[in-house]
């Protein structure tokens, strides 16, 4: 027995030493790749020497030598991108080449699919002829710096680059100027909903009864009213406007590295911008935070640049080489997304006699076709016909619900202006960042193309907002409107062209001295001028008014202030509406019983002042409430195209309790014999979120905290859900805020965790003119994509907490501090 037990013993012993020897070896592996930030080497691809002086955060200042070209500090660029971040910047190019497969299989296919039909990489190779010659020797030499730092690692043995290369196996190859152009191109499927909006509203129309109803779950974003469209059945003869074809289509199918964002969650942010005379001292104020998904590493990388007009700061997206949004010394810019109607979807006619024919406005004709094929890690090879009409790509009918909305004999497919092999937007974002004044930036703004953005400006004299991409030109006897699938063969409903930049909207110098965006709704002009239907917010702008309006003049601080603010107007609008006869109406109640937990919920409520603090337990109950509230409210008109409604819908909610137009229709279950009155629906859904709250966190409702719930999601794209690896690449935080507050963390509105934050400001920055050194800024995780490097995410913590680093353009500042300096020079 003795001598069985010290057989096991060294068993167990030699299994742990394996165990610590395996991790060790793994360690050393993945250490390989870990940057080193101190030293002098000589690289191929420069004309002159470059410093890269990392400050204290390890935010790159990069330096050419004097008399040195700009080209040679995007080759500064290009390297430290690469250093910190070359598994991020090769999965995005994998993505928009559609050639994810090769490397993870048959989970990417459906991501691969999409992005061969679109072409965006072949649109990005036709693009570069028509850059500037100063855009395009930004991007020759950006791509030799990449490459030098690829040609360092091959040559050093320095690990693959990153730890996630020895987990797959992805070549890399050298990068190309075309490569950051599509990565640009990308991004812009990440910041535009307006396809899945088109389909979701033909989708609604179809599976309601009362066609009046549409205008409830989806209304218009408060303004001027608009003419009413027709009914989706009506648009497109043939499809079937029963109830039951509505219902057939899924839910949504999530697909590894799909660039595509759910609907609610494409892109978002807040940008502001104070005069001088607005300003306590002196100078012009601006705020941005744009939002994107959370995930770890971040989209953004915070960098200097030395350009030969002057000192740059502020966000670069790996890939890219220009600061997307920052500052110099005399201007500072933002974006946010326009929400700007630039996509739209057409029923194309196939030739019954030959399906190879369309309808087109000149009869029938072949689609443009050509095979494509997909390789695949481990599985045979799949070859794709890849089909565009006129209007543009076909697109499956098997995305995004299509099937639903498509009748027999019919495809679809997409006019988008981001599908242009003309697309200048990269020339525009090197000419932005050299431009001195708001004039300057305004006319660097129109060669910009996809994806639209509001641009928000303000140099030492004044402010202004701009809204820069490329506006179709619609036909103002369109069917739809562009809100709705249509007939692609009706020469009526196809695009004209682009409208000329001059009409795109522009606030210059406001009299108030004060302007902004949280992706509201920014002007009301009929359609075909028109800019949106469907704006990404109706809620923050209010709060942010009210907080801009309290003050007479703003100070630094105070953006500070508005861009962390988490109280929720929505929850001031809706809680005295939907708990109208609530309020403490009920009978005394024992403790323990659902009539006892609902008196304890409300008076919680009763008392709040609506700010979604992540330490509070009144958020999670609202939140909880209002989805519960949403669901019994349409489940029963909409049957299964209810789970396309994933987040709240606030005017929707409004609406149904002001009983406007008759809303409060939603109230009663059409499938049961009693009439439901929106009180009783009120209090049935408060109770469904009680016990919801109860089976998941207990049912002590004042020690619920809403940050348990309102986690923010920061995980690994792609190793983000591997056993025990999670523990190491994601990044988890309790988070205060929610969808409609101005510091936004919208939630995923999937269970089992719908409250879960998962877009959100991977960026902030506060910009003042009048001592322009005082400006900061973070991002939500850190500098580096390498899960063992301690910049990894140590600004995760300074974000969640709502603080900044110094965003200084001085010199000696950031050499003060520095955390190592990279000298390169010339290889001979």
């Amino acid at each position: 027995m003795g001598q069985l037990f010290r057989w096991l013993l060294r068993i167990a012993a030699g299994l742990i030493l394996l165990s610590v020897l395996a991790a060790l070896l793994v360690y050393y592996l993945a250490s390989q790749s870990l940057p080193e930030y101190e030293k002098e080497i000589a690289l191929p691809g420069l004309s002159s020497p470059v410093e890269i002086v990392r400050d204290n955060a390890n935010v790159p200042h990069i330096f050419g030598s004097y008399g040195a070209s700009d080209e040679d500090v995007y080759f500064g660029l290009g390297y430290a991108h690469a250093q910190d971040r070359l598994w991020q910047m090769a999965v995005m190019r994998r993505t928009a080449k559609g050639r994810l497969s090769e490397i993870f299989g048959t989970r990417t296919i459906e991501t691969d699919t999409y992005l061969r039909r679109l072409d965006i990489y072949g649109l990005a190779q036709q693009s570069e002829k028509v850059q500037s010659p100063e855009a395009m020797a930004a991007l020759e030499a950006y791509a030799a710096g990449v490459n030098a730092r690829l040609q360092e690692i091959n040559e050093n043995a320095l690990g693959r680059g990153a730890p996630e290369m020895f987990v797959f196996n992805m070549p890399v190859s050298p990068w190309q100027p075309a490569d950051s152009i599509a990565i640009m191109k990308l991004m812009a499927l990440q910041l535009s909903g307006h396809i899945k909006e088109e389909i979701l509203r033909a989708r609604t129309s179809l599976a309601l009864n009362d066609e009046t109803r549409l205008q409830d779950i989806m209304p218009d974003a408060p303004g001027k009213g608009l003419t009413a469209l027709p009914e989706y059945a009506e648009l497109v003869p043939g499809i079937s406007g029963s109830r039951q074809f509505a219902s057939a289509g899924e839910a949504e199918k999530d697909s590894l590295l799909f660039p595509v964002a759910p609907r609610g969650l494409a892109g978002a942010s807040n940008a502001w911008a104070a005069a001088p005379s607005r300003s306590a001292a002196g100078g012009t104020l601006l705020a941005n935070d744009p939002h994107l998904g959370l995930t770890a590493p971040g989209v953004w990388y915070l960098a200097r640049l030395e350009l030969g007009s002057g000192g740059v700061i502020g966000g670069t997206i790996p890939g890219i080489p220009a600061v997307i949004t920052g500052r110099s010394d005399k201007l500072g810019w933002g974006v946010t997304s326009s929400y700007l109607d630039d996509q739209d979807l057409f029923i194309e006619q196939l030739n019954p006699e030959n399906p190879q024919e369309y309808l087109s406005v000149d009869g029938f004709k072949k689609f443009i076709s050509r095979p494509s094929i997909i390789k695949i890690k481990d599985q045979a090879p799949v070859t794709l016909t890849l089909r565009w009409t006129d209007n543009g790509p076909v697109l499956p009918s098997s995305m995004f619900n299509l099937a639903d909305i498509t009748p027999p004999g019919h495809v679809v497919s997409l006019g988008w202006t981001v599908l242009s092999p003309r697309d200048t937007s990269m020339t525009a974002a090197i000419n932005l960042m050299r431009s001195t004044s708001v004039e300057e930036a305004i006319t660097a703004g129109e060669d910009f193309v996809a994806p639209s953005q509001n641009l928000t400006l303000a140099d030492q004299e004044t402010i202004a907002l701009k809204t820069v991409g490329a506006f179709p030109a619609r036909d103002a006897a369109h069917q739809s409107k562009g809100r709705l699938p249509s007939q692609g063969w009706r020469p009526e409903n196809r695009w004209q062209g682009r409208l000329p930049y001059a009409s795109n909207p522009e606030f210059f110098a406001p009299a108030g001295g004060i302007l902004g965006n949280t992706n509201n709704k920014i002007l009301d002009r009929p359609f075909p001028n028109h800019v949106s239907f469907d704006w990404g917010d109706t809620q923050r702008i209010h709060r942010w008014e009210k907080l801009m309006q309290n003050r007479e003049v703003h100070t630094r601080d105070s953006f500070i202030e508005a861009q962390l603010d988490t109280v929720s107007y929505t929850a001031r609008t809706l809680l005295p509406l939907i708990g109208a006869n609530l309020w403490f109406t009920g009978e005394a109640a024992a403790s323990g019983t659902r009539e006892r937990q609902r008196q304890i919920a409300l008076t919680l409520l009763s008392e709040w002042n609506g700010e979604m603090n992540e330490h509070l337990p009144e958020p999670l109950i609202y939140a909880a409430w209002l989805r519960a509230l949403q669901a019994r409210l349409i489940t029963d008109e909409l049957g299964p195209v209810a789970k396309s409604f994933r987040h709240v819908e606030p005017l929707f909610i409004e609406r149904v309790y002001r009983n406007i137009d008759g809303a409060a229709a939603w109230c009663d279950v059409r499938q049961s014999a009693p009439e439901e009155s929106c009180t009783d629906m009120a209090r049935l859904a408060l109770d469904d979120a009680l016990i919801w709250i109860e089976e998941r966190y207990g049912d002590a409702l004042e020690s619920l905290r809403w940050g348990d719930a309102h986690q923010a999601a920061q995980d690994h794209p792609v190793l983000g859900k591997v056993p025990v690896l999670r523990y190491f690449v994601n990044i988890r935080q309790s988070t205060s805020g929610s969808s409609n507050t101005l510091q936004r963390g919208k939630s995923s509105g999937k269970d089992p965790d719908p409250f879960q934050n998962v877009h959100a400001a991977g960026y902030r920055g506060v910009y003042d003119f009048a001592d322009p050194d005082s400006s900061v800024f973070i991002v939500a995780t850190g500098q580096s994509g390498h899960p063992l490097s301690r910049y990894y995410d140590d600004m995760a913590q300074l974000w969640r907490r709502g603080e900044y680093i110094p965003m200084s353009l001085d010199e000696e500042l950031a050499r003060a501090a520095a955390v190592g300096i990279t000298r390169i020079t010339p290889r001979q």
